[in-house]
C-alpha cells in the first residue's frame, strides 16, 4: 500500500494585536445663537440728541421691514409690548404698541424685554446706522489692544537712541527738533509714543525715516543743498549735481530711497564722515 503523505504542521507565531488609540475630539462648547441678558444701545456719532425716538411700527412714511431670507420676503415689524415676536404676522390678538426712545443717547433694555431686544439687535433697519449695540467684551478687547500698543510703543521709545528719536520726531515736529536737547527729545518721543502709538511704531519700523533725517541734517550742515525748485540735490562745495528728484515725489523721501542705491551709498558714506 502506498504510504499516505502526512501533512506537515506549520506553527504560526501568535500575532500581537496592535492597539489602536482612539482620539476623541474635544467637545467645543457652542455659543448660543441668542443670549438672554440685559442689553444697551447707543446712538451713533458725537452729537447725540438728548432724546431720540425711532420707529416702532411699519408705516408708509417710516417703513419698518425685515427681509427674511428663509421665506424670501419682506416681513413687517412692530414693537408690541404684550407679544413675544417683533413680526406683525406672528402677533395675534389685540396689541399694545410701545415706544422706542433713547434718552441722553442711550437705551438700556432689561433681559425681560426680549421682544424689544431682538427687534433692536437682529431686525431693526436703523441698527448700525442710527444706533449700535454696546458690547462690553468687544469694548474691553479693543481697550486692551490699545493699551498693549501703547506699552509696546513706550518700551520701544525708552530703548531708542537719540538719532532715531530725532528722525521720528522730525516727522511730527519738523526742523525744530534740531534745536532740542537730548532730554527734550526723549520726553517728546515718549509723549508721541503714548498719544499716537500706531503712527510711532510705523515710523520706528520705517528705515527711510532715518535716511530722511540724515539727508535733512546734511542740508542743515550745508554739506549738500536742494535747489529752489526742489528738483535736484547738489554738493554745497562745488555745486555738482548729485541726484534729480523724480516727478511728484517728496524730495527728502526720494533722497532717502536714493541713499540705498549703489551711487547713493557712496554719497551717504562721504556725508557721514562730515556730519
Amino acid at each position: 500500500m502506498a504510504k499516505t503523505a502526512e501533512a506537515k504542521k506549520v506553527e504560526v507565531a501568535p500575532q500581537e494585536k496592535v492597539a489602536v488609540q482612539k482620539i476623541t475630539a474635544p467637545v467645543v462648547p457652542t455659543k448660543p445663537e441668542w443670549e438672554v441678558k440685559p442689553r444697551t444701545y447707543i446712538i451713533k456719532g458725537n452729537k447725540q440728541p438728548l432724546t431720540l425716538t425711532i420707529p416702532g411700527k411699519h408705516t408708509r412714511k417710516s417703513p419698518l421691514l425685515y427681509f427674511d431670507k428663509d421665506q424670501a420676503k419682506q416681513r413687517e415689524l412692530r414693537y408690541a409690548t404684550n407679544m413675544n415676536s417683533p413680526f406683525t404676522d406672528e402677533q395675534k390678538g389685540e396689541v399694545t404698541l410701545g415706544h422706542i426712545t433713547f434718552r441722553d443717547g442711550i437705551l438700556s433694555v432689561p433681559e425681560e424685554n426680549q421682544i424689544l431686544q431682538k427687534l433692536l439687535s437682529l431686525y431693526h433697519p436703523l441698527k448700525d446706522k442710527k444706533y449700535f449695540e454696546f458690547d462690553s467684551v468687544e469694548e474691553a478687547e479693543d481697550d486692551l489692544d490699545i493699551i498693549e500698543m501703547e506699552v509696546h510703543a513706550l518700551n520701544a521709545a525708552m530703548e531708542m537712541d537719540i538719532d532715531q528719536a530725532e528722525a521720528i520726531l522730525r516727522v511730527e515736529k519738523g526742523s525744530s527738533v534740531s534745536n532740542m536737547k537730548s532730554k527734550e527729545l526723549k520726553r517728546d518721543l515718549l509723549l508721541f509714543a503714548k498719544r499716537k502709538p500706531d503712527l510711532f511704531l510705523n515710523l520706528a519700523n520705517d528705515e527711510n525715516v532715518q535716511l530722511r533725517n540724515f539727508g535733512i541734517k546734511a542740508i542743515e550742515a550745508q554739506i549738500i543743498n536742494l535747489s529752489q525748485d526742489q528738483r535736484t540735490f547738489h554738493w554745497s562745495s562745488n555745486d555738482r549735481k548729485l541726484f534729480t528728484v523724480p516727478f511728484d515725489e517728496n524730495p527728502y523721501s526720494a533722497l532717502a530711497a536714493w541713499f540705498k542705491t549703489d551711487e547713493g551709498v557712496e554719497v551717504y558714506k562721504s556725508i557721514e564722515k562730515r556730519v
